[in-house]
C-alpha cells in the first residue's frame, strides 16, 4: 500500500509495481506539493529528464568504487569506462582505481559543475556527498539502489533536489544503455 498523499492510480496490482513505478509514485507526491519546483511536469517526464540530464554531462564521477571487483561501485565505474565516458573515481584513500587517477572528494573534481555524480555508498556517506554536491553545484546525481534511506530522501526533498537526483530504484547497469540510446 502506498503512503497517504501519493496520487498514483495504477491499473495493475500494487504487488506488481516495479522500482521505477514507485519512483513515479514518489514524484507524483512531489508534484502535488506546492513547494516542489518540478510540479508543472508529469512525474515520468521529470524522471526521464533527470536521467537524460545526468547522462548528457561531459564528465562523470563514481563515489563508491573500490579495488573489490565484486562491488557494485566498481561495476558502475567499469560501465562508464566500457562506454568511453570521461569518468573519475572518488575514493578517500586510493590513488588509482581501474587505471584511473582518483580524487578524494567530489569537491576535488576538475570541473564539478560539469560532472554528473554517481553514488554507490551507504546512506550515511550518501548524505555527506549530497551536501557537498549541493554546495559545489553538481548538475545531476544518481543514487544506486541501497544508497538512500529516509534521511537521504528527506534531504533531497527539503533541499529541492528532486529535479537533480535519481533515486528510489533505477540502476544504471540495467537502464543506462537504453537512456543513452534515447539521447541519440
Amino acid at each position: 500500500m502506498l503512503p497517504k498523499g501519493f496520487a498514483l492510480q495504477p491499473r495493475w496490482p500494487l504487488s506488481n509495481l516495479s522500482n521505477i513505478h514507485l519512483r513515479i509514485a514518489r514524484l507524483t507526491f512531489c508534484t502535488s506539493r506546492p513547494s516542489c519546483a518540478a510540479r508543472s511536469m508529469t512525474p515520468f517526464r521529470i524522471l526521464v529528464d533527470v536521467q537524460k540530464k545526468f547522462l548528457s554531462a561531459p564528465k562523470f564521477a563514481v563515489v563508491g568504487a573500490s579495488k573489490d571487483q565484486s562491488k557494485y561501485g566498481t561495476k558502475v565505474l567499469k560501465w562508464y569506462q566500457a562506454r568511453d565516458k570521461d569518468v573519475t573515481p572518488v575514493h578517500p584513500k586510493e590513488d588509482e582505481l581501474e587505471g584511473v587517477k582518483t580524487v578524494r572528494t567530489i569537491s576535488d573534481l576538475a570541473a564539478p559543475t560539469e560532472t554528473s555524480v554517481h553514488i554507490i555508498t551507504p546512506p550515511k556517506v550518501t548524505l555527506s556527498v549530497l551536501e557537498q554536491a549541493k554546495t559545489i553545484g553538481t548538475p545531476a546525481l544518481w543514487l544506486q539502489p541501497g544508497a538512500e534511506d529516509e534521511a537521504v530522501v528527506s534531504y533531497i526533498k527539503e533541499n529541492g533536489l528532486e529535479d537533480k537526483v535519481i533515486y528510489g530504484g533505477p540502476c544504471i547497469l540495467v537502464e543506462g544503455d537504453g537512456i543513452l540510446r534515447s539521447l541519440l
